[in-house]
C-alpha cells in the first residue's frame, strides 16, 4: 500500500487522456508534462532525465507513459538497492500495455493491476512469486502489515523450492491464494494483532483490527496510548484508526495520536452513538463499539477505549473524517497565477463551491469534483452551503478569484460562522489559502504603481453606505495614498466612479496616472494608463480594477509607445537622470 502519491510523467499531449484515466484510480497523483508539448498538467518540466531521477530519489512511485526503454536507461545509474527503490511502471501511450519495471517485491504489481483495470487491459506481471503463489507476500493488501520483510526473500525462495506453509490466524487473501498451505508445514505465516517476535521461518502479518476511541483531551495522550497498547500486548501497527464523537473532532489530542500511529481519525455523529450511550456506555466505549462491532477491552482509561474487530477495519467506511473547508484564491485568472498550495487543495478537495465564472477558471483541476454553483451575489447562502458540506465530513474548497480575503469569500464564511454559530460547524478545520490579488496583478502588468503606501477601497455601496465610501476616498486622497478601486461600475451603479473622480481631483492634479486593468489573466485582457480627468464610468466595469496614483506616481514612456507606471520608494522629490 503506497504512502506516497505517484508521479505520472508524460512527453506529449496524446498521453493526457490515458493519464487522466490513471488519475481516476490514483486521485492523489501528480501529472508532470514536458513543457511546450503538453498542456493541462500539474507540473511542467524541461528536462525529462533530471525530473525523473529527482522524483525517483524522492521515493515517488513513477508511472511513465512512454517506452519502457526510456525509463530504464534514465534510471539505470541510480539502481543499487531494490529494497529502497520506489515502484516504476511503463504505460503505453495508447493505454494498451502496463509494464511494472521496478519494486517487484513490493507494491508495483498491485499498482499495475489497479492501473490496468482502469485501462481495461491485463498488466504484464513477470514476478515468479506473484505468478506461482497467487499473491505478493512482501506487499500485503490494505489492512495488513508485514512485521519482518527482511525474512521474506528466503521465505519466498523456500516456498518456490517446494516447502509447505501452515497458516495461523485468519486472512482470506492468504487462504484463497495458491500458497502450499499444510497444517504440518515447516514454514509458518502468522496473522495476529498481538505482539510477537518473528523468526526466520515465520512471516508475521498484523491485521488492522484495533480501534482506539478517545472522548476527551488527555495530557501526554500519545505516550498514554502507546503504554496502554504495550500493557495489553497489542501491536501498534494493527491499529486501524482513532475514533471519537464528532464533538471532539477539533481536539488536537485525537489528531496527535492519529499522526503518531500513522492512521486516520474518524468521527461519529450523536445519532450514530445515541443507542450505545443510552445503554450506559461511555462516549469512548460507544465509539469503540461503533467502530468494531465488538465490546471494548476492560476499562483502561476513562477517556480511552480499545476494541478489536474480527476482520481488518476499513476506516474510510466508518463514521466520517473531520470536515475541512479551504477558502482559496485562484488569482485574477488562469492556472499560471494559482499558488502550488491552491492547486494541491483543488486536487484533494471533494467539493467545489463558488460562482460559475470562478469555477470555470480552474479548468481540469475541477475534474471529478462535486461542483456547487451559485450566483455571485449569494455569498451568505454559498458560505452556509460550504460549511454544511464540510460538517458532513467533506473536503470543501470555496473558490474565489484574486485573494479570498480581499472583498471575497473568506470574510463571508467567517461572518456566517459568527452570525449563526451552528454547533456542528465547530468541528470543521477551516483554512484560508491566499491568492494573487487583482490589484497586485494590475500593478505588475504595468510596472509598480503600488511601490509606496497604498490602500484598497470598494466602490460598491451594497454592503456599506456611500457616505462611508466618500469619506474614505477623501481621507485616502488627502493622505496621498495610491488607491486601488474594486467594484468600480456595474449595470446598476454608474455614478459612483464619477463622484470618486471628482473627490480625487480636489487633491490630485488632472494628469495623475490612473491604471485601468480589465479581464486580468483571462481572454481579452487589457491594461492601460489614462489621466485622472479622463476617468469616467464608461471606462470601467465590474471586471476592471482601477489604480489611482499618488502625487508622486510617475510614468515612463517607452519607444514602442507603451507606458510604465510606478510610485517611487522614496517620498522626496525625484528627478530622473537623462
Amino acid at each position: 500500500m503506497m504512502n506516497v502519491a505517484p508521479a505520472i510523467v508524460i512527453l506529449g499531449q496524446n498521453s493526457v487522456i490515458v493519464a487522466r484515466k490513471i488519475i481516476s484510480v490514483l486521485p492523489g497523483a501528480t501529472l508532470y508534462g514536458l513543457e511546450n508539448r503538453t498542456s493541462g498538467v500539474d507540473v511542467s518540466f524541461t528536462n525529462f532525465g533530471e525530473t525523473l531521477r529527482e522524483l525517483f530519489v524522492q521515493g515517488r512511485p513513477l508511472i511513465g507513459i512512454c517506452a519502457a526503454g526510456i525509463l530504464i536507461r534514465t534510471l539505470a545509474p541510480l539502481l543499487s538497492d531494490k529494497r529502497q527503490e520506489p515502484p516504476v511502471l511503463a504505460v503505453a501511450e495508447d493505454g494498451s500495455a502496463v509494464v511494472p519495471l521496478l519494486d517487484g517485491l513490493g507494491g508495483v504489481n498491485d499498482l499495475a493491476r489497479r492501473i490496468a483495470e482502469a485501462l481495461d487491459v491485463k498488466p504484464a506481471i513477470t514476478t515468479t512469486g506473484d505468478l506461482r503463489l497467487g499473491t505478493t507476500l512482501l506487499s500485503p493488501p490494505p489492512g495488513y502489515h508485514l512485521a519482518n520483510p527482511d525474512d521474506a526473500k528466503k521465505f519466498i525462495s523456500d516456498l518456490l523450492a517446494g516447502a509447505q506453509v501452515k497458516l495461523e490466524g485468519i486472512a482470506p487473501w492468504l487462504s484463497d491464494s495458491k500458497l502450499p498451505i499444510d497444517p504440518n508445514g515447516d514454514l509458518t505465516i502468522q496473522v495476529t494483532e498481538r505482539l510477537v517476535i518473528p523468526t526466520v521461518n515465520c512471516l508475521v502479518y498484523h491485521p488492522a483490527t484495533i480501534a482506539i476511541a478517545i472522548s476527551d483531551i488527555i495530557d501526554d495522550a500519545v505516550a498514554l496510548v502507546q503504554q496502554l497498547l504495550a500493557d495489553a500486548k497489542l501491536e501498534k501497527t494493527s491499529v486501524a484508526g482513532i475514533f471519537a464523537p464528532i464533538a471532539a473532532a477539533a481536539d488536537p489530542t485525537i489528531h496527535a495520536v492519529a499522526s503518531a500511529l500513522g492512521v486516520p481519525a474518524r468521527f461519529f455523529t450523536p445519532n450514530q452513538l445515541e443507542s450505545l450511550l443510552s445503554q450506559g456506555y461511555s462516549p469512548a466505549q460507544a465509539a469503540a463499539i461503533a467502530a468494531t462491532g465488538t465490546s471494548p477491552l476492560s476499562s483502561l482509561s476513562p477517556q480511552i477505549a480499545i476494541a478489536i474487530a474480527p476482520q481488518p477495519i476499513d476506516p474510510s467506511s466508518i463514521g466520517q473524517p473531520r470536515g475541512r473547508l479551504a477558502i482559496i484564491g485562484t488569482g485574477p485568472g488562469g492556472t499560471k497565477w494559482m499558488s502550488p498550495e491552491v492547486k494541491d487543495i483543488l486536487k484533494s478537495a471533494t467539493d467545489l463551491v463558488g460562482y460559475k465564472t470562478y469555477l470555470d477558471l480552474i479548468g481540469s483541476l475541477a475534474d471529478g469534483k462535486q461542483q456547487h454553483e451559485s450566483d455571485n451575489r449569494e455569498e451568505e447562502a454559498r458560505a452556509k452551503m460550504a460549511l454544511d458540506l464540510a460538517a458532513s465530513g467533506r473536503y470543501v474548497a470555496v473558490v474565489s478569484s484574486g485573494d479570498p480575503g480581499i472583498y471575497a469569500m473568506a470574510t463571508a464564511v467567517f461572518e456566517v460562522c459568527d452570525r449563526y454559530a451552528k454547533p456542528e460547524w465547530d468541528s470543521i478545520d477551516i483554512h484560508v489559502a491566499p491568492g494573487i490579488s487583482a490589484m497586485q496583478a494590475a500593478a505588475a502588468a504595468i510596472g509598480a504603481p503600488l511601490g509606496h503606501d497604498f490602500c484598497a477601497i470598494s466602490l460598491s455601496d451594497i454592503l456599506k453606505p456611500w457616505s462611508a465610501i466618500e469619506q474614505r476616498i477623501a481621507a485616502a486622497a488627502e493622505a496621498d495614498f495610491v488607491i486601488a478601486f474594486y467594484n468600480p461600475v456595474s449595470k446598476e451603479r454608474t455614478w459612483q466612479l464619477a463622484e470618486a473622480r471628482n473627490i480625487l481631483l480636489r487633491y490630485r492634479t488632472p494628469d495623475t496616472p490612473v491604471v485601468l486593468a480589465r479581464n486580468l489573466g483571462r481572454p481579452g485582457q487589457t491594461v492601460k494608463a489614462i489621466a485622472l480627468d479622463q476617468l469616467a464610468p464608461a471606462t470601467a466595469d465590474m471586471r476592471t480594477i482601477i489604480i489611482v496614483g499618488s502625487t508622486k506616481t510617475r510614468t515612463i514612456k517607452r519607444s514602442n509607445g507603451s507606458i510604465w507606471v510606478y510610485t517611487p520608494r522614496r517620498y522626496t522629490d525625484f528627478n530622473p537622470i537623462f
